[in-house]
């Protein structure tokens, strides 16, 4: 169960990070609002995860999952670069990500 709540976690704070782009600096109501309730939740789920599972371990693989989704995203919405080099360390990312979950 800890790992599905971390999981959220994760992609609740893809959410946030994407969401901050259309607050437009908190300055939209709507995405604003829904923004902070993407961070409080995916910063309260993150709080359960780790009831059981290694804060070192939980911690980065929620970075992790937010900075591949973030990137991920903002290739597809913004036209951000999607050189072979930055899709090469994303898939660094994954991996690492997989790796701490099978080690754990």
């Amino acid at each position: 169960m800890a790992w599905l709540l971390l999981f959220v976690a994760g992609l609740l704070e893809v959410g946030w990070a994407v969401g901050l782009k259309y607050t437009e600096g908190f300055t939209r109501l709507v995405p604003s609002v829904l923004t902070l309730m993407s961070m409080t939740a995916s910063v309260g789920m993150l709080a359960l995860a780790l009831k059981s599972l290694p804060m070192g371990t939980a911690y980065a693989v929620w970075t992790g999952i937010g900075a591949v989704g973030t990137a991920i995203l903002g290739i597809a919405l913004f036209g951000d670069p999607a050189g072979t080099a930055r899709i090469a360390c994303i898939g660094l990312i994954v991996a690492g990500i997989v790796g701490l979950k099978l080690a754990t």
